[in-house]
């Protein structure tokens, strides 16, 4: 079922936005022709820019903490698989571990690195990047597949640890709430939020077959979720009809 994630916060929002950049990352590195490794790079560089505008490391630590804090309390609990949970601590201490080991700050050596960093300036300008702009990166294209998987791999390592915890806290705050069955009657579904814990994020699921996508506006106070179609045409016109859907709200 194709599923939307919804961030209500700012913190939230990062966090979805490097897994997403690492996953497209990760992706064309994987491969071996040296347009995607073109787009490998320059995702990277984005992930850098992400990275800089947030106190990131120190955020994440201080998530892995509490959720180890929260977890232990939940060691004898008969409700709790407690094989999940202790392999739940052991990814939290592998990767906080792996956090803590980095003693500069989260990019420090891709920005230390004078010959990306021109790529990084160039590449803000569209077609920026072409041979006659930068030859040494049109030189270093053309150098084969393993050795662009070498510096790739190289540039992206010390970013893995604040990948793995993000996987962790996201994985963590996915599973949290529970799974609501729900109508958007004429396409259009609202609802009003309350508690001493406000939701950091909602997921959306719908059917496969539901030729239709979500668009929420959502803060603490309430929600509210939108169905459209999609006509490359023209601008997403709403649905008129009744759509099923599951909504998730989620908090760590």
């Amino acid at each position: 079922m194709p599923s939307y994630d919804y961030p209500f916060n700012e913190r939230i929002r990062t966090l979805l936005r490097v897994e997403d950049l690492f996953a497209k990352v990760l992706h064309n590195v994987a491969a071996d022709h040296e347009f995607q490794h073109h787009c490998a790079l320059l995702t990277l560089l984005q992930i850098l820019d992400v990275v800089d505008r947030a106190e990131l490391k120190v955020d994440l630590l201080q998530e892995l903490d509490r959720q180890k804090t929260a977890m232990r309390m939940l060691i004898g609990n008969p409700i709790i698989s407690q094989e999940a949970l202790e392999a739940t601590l052991g990814d939290i201490n592998v990767a906080a571990d792996a956090l803590r080991a980095e003693t500069t700050k989260l990019g420090q050596t891709l920005r230390a690195n004078e010959w990306l960093m021109s790529i990084k300036q160039r590449a803000g300008i569209p077609g920026g990047v072409c041979e006659f702009d930068v030859p040494s990166y049109h030189y270093w294209l053309g150098l084969g597949p393993e050795r662009r998987k070498q510096d790739l791999e190289s540039w992206i390592k010390p970013l893995i640890p604040m990948q793995q915890a993000i996987i962790i806290i996201l994985r963590i705050l996915r599973g949290s709430g529970s799974t609501n069955k729900l109508v958007a009657t004429n396409g259009v579904y609202q609802q009003m939020l309350g508690g001493v814990r406000p939701a950091q994020m909602l997921k959306i699921n719908i059917a496969d077959n539901l030729n239709c996508f979500p668009e929420v506006s959502a803060n603490k106070y309430a929600i509210n979720i939108r169905f459209n179609t999609l006509d490359c045409a023209q601008k997403p016109q709403k649905v008129e009809e009744d759509i099923d859907f599951t909504l998730t709200l989620c908090n760590l």
